[in-house]
Formats: structure tokens, C-alpha cells, sequence
């Protein structure tokens, strides 16, 4: 495809731009054996990642009445807190790709299936703050791959969907740049690998932060 220039990139935040898919994984398995739930294949709870949690919890374990998944969740979330304490860090060249890139003017902005708490947990920790203008999380909007989080950043920035691009490593991240109308870039060092992202439709596919910042020729 040939680069277009985007007036906003979208990066989804856990497995795009931090290194946290173990840490998830780990918090879903632990919180599975404390309810005596069948613990599942890693590629099942990485499968999930980019919902928001209570979507994740009702395809993990869809026999689980209300009561049974607020307890899996609470539990998922204390696991991550203390798995977190050292927290998750980010991906080769991220921190570098994001200096340049703001360095160049891109607009950036994140939608996450994360809470808002979470996701202002781990962008402190990073230092993150100073690259994006804007985000979205699970309590601002309905679950990935609902358009909505994308919707209402176009809105917030004043962009239309076609100046847009999204930035992601599940199929969830590329269905809502798609329902939104957006162009999307795969990222095959998160949750989800090259075949599967693949299947998707995003315009193009990278293996590292740095090829990412070479395709939008910002270097």
C-alpha cells in the first residue's frame, strides 16, 4: 500500500505498546484456579485481550452466572495489581518511536479495553503522559470491536475516519478500526500472531515498534 500521511494515529495500549500480555495471562489463570474454574490454553486468554473484562470473562467462561463472574473479576484484578507492582514495561523501540514520532507532530491518542485506572497506572509508570492528547478505556465507551472509542477520539480531534489510522495487536483492535471506517496496522509482537491479525484486513502488518515508524515515515 502506499503511505498516506494520518492527521491521528490510534494505538490500542496492552500487547501494542506495553509488554503486559504475560501479566494478564497470569492474573486470568490464577483467578480461574482460586474459583476451581478449568484453567484453559494461553492462547485462550490471550484470544481475549483488547475486551473490555467483562466481555473477556463471558467468552472465557460462558457458564458463569452474574455472581460468579464479578467474583472472577475481582479476583483477576487483584492478581494484576500484585503481578503489576512491578509493572509491566514497554516493547522494544516503543519509547524511542514515540519521542520521534511526536517529535515529527503526529496526533496520538490510545483506546484500550483497559479501566481508566488502569491505564493511567501503567501510563505514569512509563512516563507516557506527554505523547497522547487523548484516550479512551472501558469506562468511557462500549468494548472493542464497537466503534465507539474511535468514534468519539475522530470527534474529539476533529479528523475524519480516512485521516486516521489505528495501531493494534488483536483482531478486536482491526474490527473496530474497520466498523469506524479506519484504516489499521497490525502489530505481530503482542497477543495474537501475523496469520491470524492478518485475517482482519488491516493495510499493513510490522514485527517491531520500529518498523512501525518507518512505514509512517517519521524516522
Amino acid at each position: 500500500m502506499e503511505r498516506k500521511e494520518y492527521s491521528l494515529v490510534v494505538f490500542d495500549w496492552d500487547g501494542t505498546l506495553i509488554d503486559s500480555v504475560p501479566n494478564i495471562v497470569t492474573a486470568l489463570v490464577k483467578a480461574a484456579e482460586s474459583l476451581a474454574l478449568p484453567v484453559l490454553a494461553d492462547d485462550s486468554y490471550k484470544g481475549i485481550i483488547g475486551l473490555s473484562l467483562g466481555e473477556a470473562i463471558a467468552k472465557l467462561y460462558p457458564g458463569l452466572d452474574e455472581e460468579q463472574a464479578l467474583v472472577y473479576r475481582e479476583a483477576y484484578r487483584d492478581f494484576h495489581l500484585e503481578l503489576e507492582q512491578k509493572p509491566s514495561r514497554p516493547f522494544p523501540g516503543v519509547s524511542r518511536g514515540l519521542e520521534c514520532l511526536k517529535g515529527a507532530g503526529v496526533r496520538m491518542a490510545v483506546a484500550t479495553g483497559k479501566k481508566r485506572a488502569g491505564l493511567e497506572r501503567s501510563m505514569a509508570a512509563n512516563d507516557y503522559q506527554p505523547y497522547f492528547e487523548a484516550s479512551r478505556t472501558a469506562d468511557d465507551a462500549y468494548s472493542k470491536p464497537h466503534p465507539m472509542m474511535l468514534e468519539q477520539l475522530l470527534a474529539e480531534f476533529g479528523v475524519t475516519a480516512d485521516q486516521a489510522l489505528m495501531v493494534g495487536d488483536s483482531g478486536f483492535d482491526l474490527d473496530m478500526a474497520a466498523n469506524a471506517g479506519m484504516d489499521s496496522v497490525a502489530v505481530s509482537y503482542g497477543a495474537q500472531d501475523e496469520c491470524r491479525l492478518k485475517e482482519h484486513g488491516p493495510v499493513h502488518t510490522v514485527g517491531s515498534f520500529d518498523e512501525l515508524v518507518d512505514w509512517l515515515g517519521k524516522r
